[in-house]
């Protein structure tokens, strides 16, 4: 059974370390900074086994050289050029196994175009399968679209809708209530939405995080989830001001509007 911590850095960010429980190993997902995870290793007598990497973005990289230069670790990420430190590249398709458990490789580029993410099926933790999705998939909406096309990221977005709707998103930013007043904006109607609002926001209020999430959740929350649903298809398309037949044509144009919202 794995237990997954949240690390945080920077203004917003969030670093997965998890561990298989009773073991002093543990693997850190996207350590943009060094400075925190040894921190909290060292406070709970850890010792760091791997590295997952989701993208070649500096707050996912950033830390790799610190850690690597005090623990001699592999470090698993996309075979991609921008990200030199990996030692184990992955595809589409691989596994990799830690502590026991089997993560699937998913590629889910838009975001960038090296972006994969680890999804861990079955009960591997105490509220089921994992995911680990780094700037793909965020609690209430989704990453911007910097290398890819919208097609692509709508795309990569629909094969992590796919997963079974206990699995549970550990996306990498703290955006929630941002993506949740987006999401409002674009289906006031929907209750579902307003009571998660109202919920995020408490656990704001304490400085708790609101992920994980889960993908049933998003499905039921997420507008970037729900391209299909024709209350947001005519939102979207009187914002347009011409016939949206296509939610993947939806993405793009609620993908862009969420850009200057």
């Amino acid at each position: 059974m794995l237990e997954v911590i949240p690390i945080k850095a920077f203004n917003d960010n969030y670093l997965w370390l998890f561990h298989a429980q009773g073991s002093n190993q543990a693997c850190i997902v996207d350590p943009g900074d060094a400075d925190p995870v040894l921190r909290y290793l060292d406070a709970n007598n850890l010792q760091l086994a791997a590295i997952f990497i989701t993208h070649h973005h500096a707050d996912h990289t950033g830390g790799i050289e610190a850690l690597t230069q005090r623990y001699h670790v592999p470090v698993y990420g996309p075979a991609s050029e921008r990200i030199p430190a990996v030692s184990h590249s992955l595809r589409e398709g691989d596994t990799v196994e830690m502590f026991g458990t089997n993560f699937e490789i998913l590629a889910i580029p838009g975001h960038t175009l090296d972006h994969i993410a680890y999804h861990a099926a079955g009960n591997v933790s105490a509220n089921g399968p994992v995911l680990f999705c780094g700037d793909t998939l965020f609690a209430g909406g989704c990453g911007r679209v910097f290398e890819g096309t919208y097609p692509m990221m709508y795309q990569s977005l629909q094969k992590l809708a796919r997963l079974s709707p206990e699995t549970q998103v550990f996306c990498a930013h703290e955006y929630t209530l941002a993506n949740l007043k987006f999401a409002l904006a674009l289906s006031p109607e929907n209750e579902v939405l307003s009571a998660r609002f109202q919920r995020e926001q408490r656990k704001r209020e304490k400085d708790i995080p609101t992920v994980p999430t889960s993908v049933g959740l998003e499905l039921a929350t997420n507008p970037f989830l729900r391209c299909d649903d024709q209350v947001l298809r005519s939102t979207a398309a009187s914002h347009a001001g011409r016939i949206l037949d296509d939610p993947a044509e939806v993405f793009g144009l609620i993908r862009q509007w969420k850009d200057s919202f």
